[in-house]
């Protein structure tokens, strides 16, 4: 019988290695996994790679990831807004490198990945420094440069809802990178707030279908906090 729910966080993460690449869904705060971050700060992996789409929010969730000094490099779209100031203080004092991707390129990247692609040229960030050394071709009368897949060794991702086999839907905007990111790593955590039984889901509805999926934790409802804004 194909179950995989887990008990705990601490249990879906026991097996991550140090010097893992750990790519994390959530657009800012946005189905951000937060229990799942938490928890691999808990576990003590080292030496990480992560791949988000930005850099951390105030002190919680990835940015506490990145303060713990698990991280030793990070590749992303945006690392630097209002409230990335963890990032911001470490990335100067040479605690950390990093990545610089364009958004879409980022997420083609993970999902190139995932669908087996072994590179693919895109446009953007032609004649820029972001595609300094890398090969450039002329299709068609246009420009592109050649990019390579993002491959994770886990992906941390926050789901709606889900069953014993893997089966995930998610919530709006919510859903962002995490499909993308279940579909590039070869072991896959989904946190989901409601777990249902086999048949409850539509198939058509289903949005990353088991096959992508490792481990399913339920996690209670918890509103999401905005990142380092005070009052």
């Amino acid at each position: 019988m194909i179950n995989k729910i887990a008990d705990s966080v601490a249990e879906a993460l026991a097996g991550v290695q140090d010097g893992a690449t750990v790519l994390i869904g959530g657009f800012g705060t946005s189905g951000n996994p937060i229990e799942l971050i938490n928890g691999l700060i808990a576990q003590g992996a080292r030496d990480l790679t992560v791949v988000n789409n930005n850099a951390g929010n105030g002190d919680a969730g990835l940015a506490a990831l990145l303060k713990s000094g698990q991280v030793r490099k990070i590749i992303c779209s945006f690392p630097r807004q209002v409230d990335s100031y963890v990032f911001d203080e470490l990335y100067r004092s040479g605690k950390i490198e990093l990545e610089l991707v364009p958004q879409g390129n980022l997420a083609e990247r993970m999902r190139a990945a995932g669908a087996g692609i072994g590179a693919f040229f895109c446009p953007t960030a032609y004649g820029t420094q972001l595609a300094e050394g890398k090969e450039t071709r002329e299709i068609n009368g246009k420009h592109y440069v050649l990019e390579y897949p993002i491959y994770g060794d886990v992906a941390l991702v926050k789901a709606e809802r889900g069953d014993r086999w893997g089966n995930l839907t998610y919530r709006m905007s919510a859903r962002n990178f995490g499909p993308v990111c279940a579909m590039a790593a070869k072991y896959t955590v989904a946190t989901v707030h409601e777990l249902v039984e086999l048949g409850e889901m539509d198939p058509e509805a289903v949005v990353t279908p088991g096959i992508y999926v490792s481990k399913v934790v339920k996690v209670p409802r918890v509103a999401t906090q905005a990142g380092g804004f005070k009052k």
